[in-house]
């Protein structure tokens, strides 16, 4: 067992866990936070998709004592002030989800490659989202939600 500190949502935490329990378990079972979806546990799915010190991470493949010291945000993380963070809204407006069960990790790897790239072509969302599955295939409406998000962020100044 390991003492874990780190900074989740803007708020410190304390753990006391297994230093190789993997973030994801970490988030759901000993937060609460469900926002972040189990799906393949691979690493190959997306859907477990968490922002550690802004980069977008896998949290299934992520062992909690790499977050010591770190920030952590997760979808709950985003809406800021009872507002929806602009991506959040983008994916609402063009109906960018269908079970849902994806839109999470999906918006996490938006946000991080968006402050990476905030004037992004379609080409280059298509590419940067690869690794993001969605079995329903809303990949459609998704890539134009990152669009609309990329526009507004800039408008506004957001991200």
């Amino acid at each position: 067992m390991a003492t874990v500190q780190f900074r989740l949502n803007g708020k410190s935490v304390t753990l006391k866990v297994a230093e190789d329990r993997p973030l994801l378990w970490t988030l759901r079972t000993d937060l609460a936070l469900t926002g972040v979806k189990y799906a393949c546990g691979e690493g190959l799915c997306g859907a477990c998709t968490v922002l550690v010190n802004g980069e977008a991470v896998l949290s299934c493949q992520t062992p909690v004592e790499d977050v010591d010291g770190a920030e952590v945000v997760t979808i709950e993380g985003l809406a800021q002030n009872g507002k929806l963070h602009p991506i959040q809204q983008a994916f609402i407006d063009h109906d960018a989800m269908q079970c849902g069960f994806c839109t999470s990790g999906m918006i996490m790897k938006t946000y991080s490659f968006l402050a990476e790239n905030y004037q992004p072509t379609q080409d280059e969302i298509i590419a940067a989202m690869d690794d993001n599955l969605c079995r329903c295939g809303s990949h459609v409406r998704i890539v134009q939600a990152i669009q609309t998000a990329a526009r507004r962020m800039k408008k506004g100044g957001q991200g």
